[in-house]
């Protein structure tokens, strides 16, 4: 099921598996419209529903609580091993991502959905409302969690968009963060770009497998890839430039709920079915996490909680969570 309706600054378009966004469309103040949102190519492949529900038609954005999934991993020495929960070792990036949610509300200004986890799941809802901007090509967003028993899990948003063009056509604009650390292994066998288990002053000045210099601001990214960097201690604000097409995507988060920002750069290096080495996207996901290497991961010991950013949050019972985000597009 999907609901799609237009404002004056545009037209949205929700699904209810995953609760996704996606397409959007902005019409910027000049009149031009752009659709920055990655809407996968096998949305309609009579085969996606061999797939992890959160693939099938995998687009726009969406909430994930938990962030990343429980799994048994071979990590570096200052990983910590750790077992596995088994509420967070199936759904890739929790059950919300993977199940369909329900339609509370849709208005000519707002929708707002809910979802039930299973009984059994210390998770018991989420509610999320989008909420178009009446004066300007911006969406605004809360998400809430309430929960049936005290846990601590990582938890993130998952806004994906286009890449296109040429190298340099696009840039990530990140301002005001700690380091960046690069994943501590594969992401995809044979397809990682960046030295793994690394932290660097600046996503400009990233480090490669061969011993290259990168800067990993500047899309698309001149290899194919499958890789992940986690910008840590970041201040709740990053843009992306389409610099080739003279437009941007503003994104703006509570920096007190997600004190990282991981960066999916999905660049053609998964060649198996459905990613068929066509797929180009990159995610901007605030965080409270370890990578997505799961709520268990993210509650023990790992560099980037012992540098000083919270890699899991507090969910109380009785005590519903919100947060509120926003993205918005705007000419350059």
């Amino acid at each position: 099921m999907e609901k799609t309706f237009e404002w004056r600054h545009g037209q949205l378009s929700v699904q209810a598996l995953g609760g996704m966004i996606g397409p959007v469309e902005f019409k910027l103040p000049n009149g031009r419209r752009v659709s920055p949102f990655q809407v996968a190519p096998w949305g309609e492949d009579d085969r996606r529903t061999e797939l992890p529900g959160i693939l099938q038609r995998l687009r726009g954005e969406w909430p994930c609580v938990p962030f990343g999934t429980d799994a048994l991993r071979e990590l570096p020495e200052n990983w910590p091993a750790v077992g596995v929960d088994k509420n967070f070792a199936t759904d890739p990036h929790g059950f919300s991502a993977n199940h369909n949610w329900q339609f509370d509300q849709v208005s000519s200004d707002m929708i707002s959905m809910s979802i039930r986890y299973p009984d059994e799941h210390p998770i018991e809802m989420l509610r999320r409302t989008i909420t178009p901007d009446p004066t300007a090509p911006a969406l605004d967003f809360e998400l809430e969690v309430i929960v049936r028993e005290a846990c601590d899990l990582s938890f993130g948003l998952h806004p994906t968009f286009k890449v296109l063009g040429r190298p340099g056509d696009m840039r990530i604009d990140a301002k005001h963060y700690d380091f960046v650390h690069s994943f501590p292994g594969d992401v995809e066998p044979g397809a990682a770009l960046f030295a793994p288990n690394q932290t660097f002053e600046k996503l400009e000045n990233a480090a490669g497998r061969n011993g290259q210099q990168i800067d990993a601001s500047q899309l698309p990214l001149p290899e194919e890839c499958e890789d992940l960097l986690q910008i840590v201690g970041i201040n709740g604000e990053v843009g992306l430039e389409y610099t080739a097409e003279k437009y941007a995507v503003n994104l703006n988060w509570q920096k007190e709920h997600f004190g990282s920002l991981l960066l999916w750069y999905s660049n053609k290096g998964r060649k198996a079915y459905p990613w068929n080495g066509r797929h180009q996207a990159l995610g901007m996901e605030p965080i409270c996490g370890a990578f997505d290497l799961g709520p268990s991961q993210s509650k023990a010991g790992n560099p980037i909680s012992e540098s000083g950013t919270p890699t899991t949050m507090r969910f109380k019972p009785g005590i519903p969570f919100k947060t509120k985000y926003r993205i918005a597009a705007a000419p350059l």
